[in-house]
């Protein structure tokens, strides 16, 4: 476990993907854009966690936002490291994400779990990183129950100043997450 200073400590713990996931190259690829320049990868943020929506959004990230030199950054915010049993199941979904995003996207994943308050970490992580997005599912509350017991992106959206906040709307009902 490290320990990032910033204007607070907070604790993290970074997860070591295998070597299961073919390496690209050290060298960013070339790729044209419409200026003729070089394009560099991004840095994209996806908060993630083990439920539904969580997937949903990181599919709809790899399917529509993400480019060939992008880099994920995959943020899962834990009450407590200590926790073995979070950490290695956390590391496993973080293992089978990274596999996916490469297969559909071929982007370089790492992954963090991050100790601490959801909505402040990922803000704290945002701030860090510089990302071109954060992106992010919903829990899938009412309004209602949303502005009664709070929300986690209404909270990113509000208080993320670093980058745009990306708030995937839930599956509609019926529909299975492939987790």
């Amino acid at each position: 476990m490290e320990t990032l200073m910033e204007d607070e400590e907070y604790n993290w713990k970074e997860v070591k993907l295998p070597i299961l996931i073919p390496k690209v190259g050290t060298e960013e690829p070339e790729l044209e854009r419409e200026t003729g320049g070089r394009r560099r990868g991004r840095d994209i943020l996806i908060a993630i966690d083990h439920g539904p929506n969580s997937k949903h959004a990181f599919d709809w990230a790899v399917a529509h936002f993400c480019r060939l030199a992008d880099t994920l950054h995959l943020v899962h915010a834990v009450s407590s490291l200590q926790n073995h049993i979070v950490y290695d199941t956390t590391q496993v979904l973080i293992e089978k994400l990274a596999v996916e995003a490469f297969q559909v996207a071929m982007v370089k994943t790492v992954g963090r779990v991050v100790e601490g308050d959801a909505g402040k970490i990922i803000c704290k992580e945002a701030d860090r990183l510089k990302p071109a997005a954060v992106v992010m599912g919903t829990r899938g509350r009412s309004l209602f129950k949303s502005v009664l017991q709070g929300s986690v992106s209404e909270y990113c959206f509000h208080n993320c100043k670093s980058a745009p906040v990306v708030i995937v709307p839930g599956k509609e009902a019926g529909e299975e997450s492939t987790i």
